[in-house]
């Protein structure tokens, strides 16, 4: 098109595009007004298919050619943030003249400010490409006749039409589906999660429909539910569900202001004010959206479920359905478990816990058949009071527990279909609960029956590599199903207020009782849920080369039953939480406290002398094999104190021993890193003259080099010289160690020798995670005195971010206080560090409240990076409090 053209149609497109804007800008008030989704997004397909004819009596189609709508603008329905999927269907293949007209098209689209999602394509053109890709083939048979040759767009659709083949399709849309559930994990449960492609979101929705009018049962919901596919409280739950997502994806593009399916962290606290959820004490508003999210998410996933089993018997007939029975209640057929009789579980209530037993007791079985989960979904509120209070099905709930197999996938469905929030009203409170402690990547109903799952994995053969000491555990572990009672119920007080742990053990004593367990069964489950956090908090927080620390420990565990079953709880709560959180030095530290611990109990007392010989003469041994005198070896140990040799094991006195015993007495820095297990840490010596910003120094090194601290163990010798050890990991996905421990080698020493590598600025702050923003934690610092004095202990909790360390370091030098040991413990987005201090700075309590408050006011940093910043909402809040209007009853 030539600029004298171009000029002549600009007025036209100042108009068209103005004329759109403004009937877009009413059809949002009429939303707001109105709350009617189809409404909106019917009203917004007219207004983009008026515009684009419009368009085209200024910018033709080639000769012959036509224009449709496909994919969801196909459907008729077109959200505010979506861009116009159009396919320029021609006759022939286009030349120069058909190519310059397009283009032009295409550029006056996106002057007026609508985002075409364009495809040029002949009839043969389609059909090819609808047969290698079967996204292609659904969004061709949406396609709807915008502009142009009719006759073409007819033949088009009966070719579509002739070219598919129902049980083809079924088979494709099922596995591509499948493969889309797995990159959403699998969960409806996210706590950011796609409302459009996530398992239970839209998509699980239109994939149905698409298969419904594939087997020529209808286009619509209504005409589905006029077929034996639906009934009509299935229909009115998965419509009311639809609604929701529908009016959720509007929301989120009217807030976002663009294309936007994902409901994240920063959008849900206003997505909620639009909704008219407010703060609750204990619930912010967010969690409740959220929760009602969740409970839609889960219609969509149970008619799913349901129809995709309906449609494949539909679609896959077979001619004979032999039946086989089982008892009384249950027959095989279709290699999946049925109904005797319809009424089943109306006849029978007990039988809707039954039904999972004789599932897992049938590992043959290819699942439920869809008559057995529709009849079991309408069953669900038999289960009551009287349902609960009687002993046979108390028994057969524990008995569900006990199975060799089967378990996880049987809670998950029980929870999926209701079953199980009826039977335990306390775990109905936490289905689909938001975790905001900025580092659980599920909500609470979810981390638990993926604590479930890995308590199970411990059992497994084929995962005894990867779990070597807790598989062995568990093998000795005499009624170990009691773990899976412990792991239901550890979080489930949680979103109440108060301790969880102390909460939660007093459920599961009631729990414990009332389902007849014995009294010893009893005080182990409160023991695991009222100190499911200590090992953790312990490994994590406290100095494990302190007898006191292990000796404590063991007198609050009491015997070694109680010791493995606590690690067991913990590793798997640990790896349940979220895939960021573990690695393998939090489980060297568990494994060291298990094991140290376990010493204890059978008999070792906490004799500092004793203890120190030990540790000498296994060091001196060592080093010995690395063939050093024992007089060089003397003479730098006559340069430590008791204290060293306490806090360090006899491998690291003598990995130590072997760097400096010949130049200990300087006058150069040393650096030493070491790579420990199966590339699980780096462990670095850091030995240099003492001063004030050392500890500061080497925290920017490691903040620069996004390396994480998480243990720091730090000496003064007689000389004055700092013998720091850390352990530090890498940055995520960054598994090089042994070429970073030379790096650190060579560049720590030049840093703390004044170097070229040397640098003494902060480093660069960056932003917290979106999470963190979202989210923010208060900061806090506790400081106190130790067992026996000399020594303080300063706890600080903060959300994470580069450089914190090193403004926490700057504080310490300021206020002239020794770092002697330090504790750092990473939860996702959040810190919870222990420095173990001394210094004349902390002598009176003038200096130590100016301490804390220096040490809050570095923590404060933390705070400010992360905190979302205030934006005025636009959109004004309705009295419409839930997303979903009728949650479905539980």
């Amino acid at each position: 098109m030539n600029q004298e053209s171009a000029d002549t149609h600009r007025p036209v497109l100042a108009e068209l595009r103005a004329r759109m804007q403004a009937r877009r800008d009413e059809a949002v008030r009429a939303w707001r007004i109105h709350l009617r989704p189809d409404t909106l997004l019917s009203a917004l397909r007219r207004i983009a298919d008026d515009t684009l004819r419009g368009l085209l009596k200024i910018h033709p189609l080639p000769v012959g050619a036509c224009a449709a709508a496909v994919g969801g603008y196909g459907r008729g329905e077109l959200y505010p943030g979506s861009d116009l999927d159009i396919l320029i269907l021609l006759e022939r293949a286009p030349d120069a003249a058909d190519r310059e007209r397009i283009e032009a098209l295409v550029a006056a689209l996106w002057d007026i400010g609508l985002e075409p999602g364009l495809s040029v394509r002949t009839l043969e053109q389609c059909r090819h490409e609808a047969a290698a890709d079967i996204t292609i083939q659904t969004s061709l048979l949406e396609a709807r006749w915008l502009a142009g040759g009719r006759s073409l767009f007819r033949r088009f659709r009966e070719r579509m039409q002739q070219d598919l083949d129902p049980r083809d399709f079924y088979l494709a849309k099922r596995t591509e589906m499948q493969q889309r559930h797995a990159r959403h994990q699998d969960t409806p449960y996210a706590l950011e999660p796609n409302c459009k492609e996530a398992p239970g979101g839209l998509r699980d929705l239109q994939v149905l429909l698409w298969l419904a009018r594939a087997a020529g049962l209808g286009d619509t919901w209504r005409a589905v539910a006029r077929t034996d596919l639906l009934t009509s409280a299935e229909f009115r739950a998965l419509r009311r569900a639809e609604l929701a997502f529908k009016r959720l994806r509007i929301e989120l593009h009217l807030l976002a202001g663009r294309r936007e399916d994902r409901v994240l962290f920063d959008l849900q606290p206003r997505l909620a004010r639009v909704y008219g959820f407010i703060d609750q004490p204990h619930r912010r508003a967010g969690e409740l959206l959220m929760q009602r999210y969740y409970w839609a998410a889960r219609v969509v996933c149970q008619v799913n479920r349901l129809l995709m089993l309906a449609l494949e018997e539909r679609l896959f007939p077979r001619p004979q359905d032999e039946t086989v029975a089982l008892d009384e209640d249950f027959c095989v057929r279709r290699e999946r478990l049925a109904l005797v009789r319809e009424d089943a579980f109306e006849r029978t209530p007990s039988l809707l816990l039954k039904v999972f037993l004789v599932t897992q007791r049938h590992p043959e079985l290819q699942g439920m058949a869809a008559g057995t989960l529709r009849a079991m979904w309408h069953a669900r509120h038999r289960i009551d009071r009287a349902f609960r209070d009687d002993p046979a099905n108390r028994r057969l709930f524990l008995e569900i527990l006990r199975q060799p197999r089967g378990i996880v996938h049987a809670l998950r469905d029980m929870t999926m279909w209701n079953i199980l929030p009826r039977y335990l009203p306390v775990f109905r409170r936490i289905v689909g609960q938001m975790q905001h402690d900025l580092f659980h990547a599920y909500t609470v109903d979810q981390h638990i029956l993926m604590v479930i799952r890995n308590l199970r994995r411990f059992t497994m053969p084929e995962h005894a590599q990867e779990y070597p000491l807790a598989s062995q555990l568990i093998a000795g572990l005499d009624d170990h199903w009691l773990l899976y009672v412990a792991a239901l119920f550890h979080d489930i007080a949680k979103g109440r207020g108060g301790d969880h742990s102390q909460l939660g053990a007093a459920e599961v004593r009631r729990f414990a009782r009332r389902h007849g367990l014995p009294r010893e069964s009893v005080e182990l489950l409160d023991f695991l849920v009222r100190e499911h956090l200590t090992l953790s908090q312990v490994a994590q927080k406290r100095d494990l080369s302190d007898p006191r620390v292990i000796h404590e420990f063991a007198a609050k565990v009491g015997s070694g039953r109680r010791l493995a079953a606590l690690y067991l709880l913990t590793v798997a709560d640990i790896r349940g939480t979220s895939p960021k959180v573990w690695n393998t030095w939090k489980g060297k530290l568990l494994e060291d406290l298990y094991h140290r611990t376990l010493a204890a109990l059978g008999g070792e007392r906490p004799d500092t002398r004793t203890i120190l010989a030990l540790r000498k003469d296994a060091a001196a041994a060592e080093v010995r094999r690395m063939g050093l005198r024992d007089d060089s070896r003397e003479a730098f140990w006559s340069q430590l104190d008791v204290a060293y040799f306490l806090r360090h094991d006899a491998n690291e006195i003598a990995w130590h021993t072997r760097h400096l015993y010949h130049c200990f007495q300087g006058p150069d820095p040393v650096v030493r890193a070491r790579v420990l297990g199966q590339s699980e840490a780096l462990q670095i010596l850091a030995y240099a003259p003492d001063r004030p910003d050392l500890f500061m120094d080497i925290c920017t090194y490691f903040d620069r080099h996004g390396l994480s601290i998480q243990d720091a163990r730090i000496h003064t010798t007689r000389q004055g010289w700092a013998l720091d050890s850390f352990i530090v990991l890498l940055p995520e996905h960054d598994r090089d160690y042994r070429s970073y421990a030379a790096l650190i080698e060579h560049e720590l020493r030049a840093a703390l020798g004044g170097g070229p590598a040397a640098r003494r600025d902060a480093p660069a702050p960056r932003a917290g995670s979106r999470r963190s923003r979202a989210f923010p934690i208060m900061p806090s610092v506790t400081l106190q005195p130790d067992e026996l004095g000399g020594n303080w202990r300063l706890s600080v909790t903060a959300a994470d971010r580069v450089g914190l360390l090193h403004d926490l370091a700057r504080v310490f030098a300021r206020h002239d206080v020794n770092l002697r040991m330090a504790k750092i413990m990473t939860l996702g987005d959040r810190v919870e560090d222990i420095f173990v201090l001394d210094g004349p700075g902390l002598e009176h309590p003038r200096g130590q409240r100016q301490f804390e408050r220096q040490v809050l006011e570095a923590l404060g940093a933390a705070a400010d990076a992360t905190a979302p910043a205030d934006s005025a909402d636009s959109t004004n809040p309705t009295t419409h409090p839930t997303l979903n209007p009728h949650p479905p009853s539980p």
